[in-house]
């Protein structure tokens, strides 16, 4: 919703609040003034105008500090800002009133019915901005939450997604069928094509609760992942890691995943390779490979891969995953998680 729209929803609340509050205000402060038409049109506009000003500024104010500090990461902090900046705001705001009303509250008393109502107004706004920030504060509290809750669905949903795609028939059968070939042909390969296939399994179950694991095991990983496919394609397949052990970290399973539909999606054939490169560009982790799509899948996909793990960094940075496709090339580009103390713990 754009600006110009927000404000006059929030004046559509904020209106008929103060109209009320205004003349309730005025009653309390200035009884006598309700004999006097003009004594109480003023009054009640010049209380009116204090509501609105207060509620509006405050309320702008504490959306502002919402986007810049975190009630999560800087509680003390925000709260600090918060009731200053309400302070200074509020006395700054009435004070401005008064001079510009002043000339126009002519009848007797005016100045201490001014102060009256400047003191009750400022409690009021006190009373509703510790609102305003504590509901602030729940809200965010209960968002964390709800980002948490739904974290855990999505890295559920995608370890769900690895295990199957290493569990279906299709994967067994040919890593059986390659394995059968091996035990007659090389059998110190065939032992450690099930040394490999082991590592892969073991690596699945050992993540299956991690939201993120350091890249140098992602890659020990890739490597077991990557030699089962080389021996079941053979050189029609060829995948080139160019990465060093750069001390980040990723979401397990996903450049696996990457590998995994580039294979599933493409040609892979002695006429047509399949080249896959993993680099470093800058602070992403890039997976590309040469485009040559299969007009008909041979493997069932739920086409939610990409997706998923486009989902499941949303949560762990506010870089986004970038997907292109230009030049005959298709490449996902991963973000780098950068390594803190929490990081090696998850």
């Amino acid at each position: 919703m754009n600006a110009p729209k927000l404000f006059v929803n929030k004046l559509r609340v904020v209106l008929p609040v103060s109209l009320i509050g205004g003349i309730l205000l005025s009653f309390l402060t200035c009884p006598a003034c309700f004999n006097s038409f003009k004594e109480c049109a003023y009054d009640t506009l010049f209380s009116v105008s204090i509501w609105i000003t207060l509620w509006l500024g405050n309320s702008y104010m504490a959306e502002y500090l919402d986007k810049k500090i975190s009630w999560i990461d800087a509680p003390v902090k925000r709260l600090v800002i918060g009731i200053t900046g309400t302070v200074v705001y509020s006395t700054a705001a009435v004070a401005l009133l008064l001079l510009i009303w002043r000339p126009l509250l002519s009848f007797e008393l005016r100045n201490e019915i001014m102060l009256n109502i400047m003191i009750m107004s400022l409690i009021i706004t006190f009373i509703v901005s510790l609102f305003m920030h504590s509901r602030a504060f729940l809200i965010c509290w209960k968002q964390s939450q709800i980002d948490a809750e739904k974290f855990k669905r999505e890295s559920v949903a995608a370890q769900y997604e690895s295990l199957k795609s290493q569990v279906n028939p299709h994967f067994l059968f040919n890593s059986l069928n390659a394995l059968t070939n091996l035990v007659y042909e090389d059998q110190n390969k065939a032992a450690k094509f099930i040394k490999q296939l082991s590592e892969v399994y073991r690596y699945v179950l050992d993540t299956r609760e991690k939201e993120v694991v350091p890249l140098a095991d992602e890659l020990k990983f890739l490597h077991s992942y990557i030699f089962l496919q080389e021996i079941r394609f053979g050189n029609n397949l060829s995948v080139h890691i160019e990465l060093n052990d750069t001390p980040s970290m990723v979401a397990p399973l996903a450049l696996q995943l990457l590998i995994e539909n580039a294979i599933k999606h493409n040609i892979v054939s002695s006429e047509d390779p399949l080249h896959i490169r993993l680099f470093r560009d800058g602070d992403y982790l890039v997976v590309e490979n040469n485009l040559q799509k299969k007009s008909v899948l041979g493997e069932p996909t739920s086409g939610l891969g990409l997706e998923n793990i486009r989902q499941r960094y949303s949560f762990l940075t506010n870089k986004e995953v970038v997907i292109s496709q230009s030049g005959g090339k298709f490449s996902v580009k991963l973000p780098l998680i950068e390594i803190d103390d929490e990081d090696t713990d998850r």
